[in-house]
């Protein structure tokens, strides 16, 4: 029989939530002393200055750096996909898998570009979760063991991690979470996706509705949100999360879905997404009013609309420039250059 309450399996992903700490203030102030001192004049990097700072600080190490960056995919399937939501057939999301795992898909292509690892994390693709305009998606109990099975992404202590996804149907999911979490309607959160027809969209639409309808008693609890609305993808990336958090990894979060569940995060912890900056601002319609939700501000803006961590990998560039700026330049002192009186 359904769960109706959060028990014992969300407790312990509660606590962890509970454990997050902060920034560490001495790593900031180190790169500001050192930023102060660099040839430029104060501020004209911009971000990239604010970057540094913040790579350091959640690092909780300085001088900050990128050594060992990181891009994890975590795949699921959708029962949703029965209502007709997408425009591929459910197997393209093991076929894209397989893609990735032989290094012919575009990720691949960008980690390799930055000297990224890439590690994907197959979720029971020959199951998927329950339609969602019928039933949960998940049991309390499976929705929790995911969630800590994504933080295995951090297994292999990378210095920077980016978060992506692959799973047909998982727009639907996003614009379900984000609806049940921020309201307004249901057709402000949906979009074209892989590229639904017209059609295809007013299905996605009465699907979102619907599933929240049908949920709406049951969504004050962002875990229980989740659990509902959910995929197996969003609470692994929901689990990535946490774990960067507690292990001071700072993290990339990439388009739309992968912003759906930080906004989880976010909802259980309103601080819980202070070590991620948002890598882009996909073409999905609805990713700027999630970004704007989250109080993140895209490094890029590039109409990108692909998914599998494409746009986080890209920005992993940009961390890298930071963290080399800061670390390279030479100091006024060094050049032999005057400082201002």
């Amino acid at each position: 029989m359904e769960q109706n309450q959060s028990g014992a399996p969300f407790d312990d992903i509660r606590a962890l939530f509970e454990s997050f700490s902060d920034i560490d203030e001495n790593c900031v102030t180190q790169v500001k002393r050192r930023d102060a001192s660099l040839t430029k004049p104060p501020g004209s990097l911009g971000r990239l200055e604010d970057i540094a700072e913040w790579l350091s600080g959640w690092q909780r190490n300085y001088p900050p750096k990128v050594d060992r960056p990181m891009t994890v995919i975590f795949a699921g399937n959708h029962g949703v996909c029965a209502q007709g939501v997408s425009a591929f057939p459910a197997e393209v999301t093991a076929q894209m898998v397989a893609n990735f795992q032989s290094g012919g898909a575009a990720v691949n292509q960008i980690c390799e570009t930055f000297g990224a690892g890439l590690k994907v994390f197959e979720l029971a693709l020959e199951i998927p979760t329950n339609d969602i305009t019928k039933d949960a998606a998940m049991e309390e109990d499976a929705c929790a063991a995911t969630i800590a099975y994504g933080m295995e992404a951090v297994a292999d202590s990378p210095d920077l991690l980016c978060i992506g996804e692959m799973g047909i149907g998982n727009t639907t999911i996003a614009a379900a979470i984000c609806y049940g979490l921020y309201g307004g309607n249901a057709s402000d959160w949906v979009g074209p996706g892989t590229g639904v027809d017209d059609a295809g969209l007013k299905r996605k639409v009465d699907a979102v509705e619907k599933a929240v309808t049908l949920h709406k008693d049951h969504l004050k609890d962002p875990l229980e949100l989740l659990r509902r609305l959910g995929g197996r993808e969003i609470a692994a990336m929901v689990g990535a999360i946490i774990a960067t958090r507690i292990q001071g990894i700072p993290m990339l979060i990439d388009g739309y879905i992968a912003s759906s569940a930080a906004a989880i995060v976010q909802a259980v912890n309103p601080q819980g997404l202070d070590h991620c900056l948002a890598a882009h601002c996909s073409a999905e319609p609805a990713h700027k009013a999630l970004l704007e939700k989250l109080g993140k501000k895209p490094l890029l803006d590039l109409g990108l609309r692909l998914g599998e961590g494409s746009g986080a990998a890209l920005a992993i560039g940009i961390i890298q420039a930071s963290a080399n700026l800061h670390n390279g330049m030479a100091t006024f002192e060094q050049a032999g250059v005057s400082d201002k009186d």
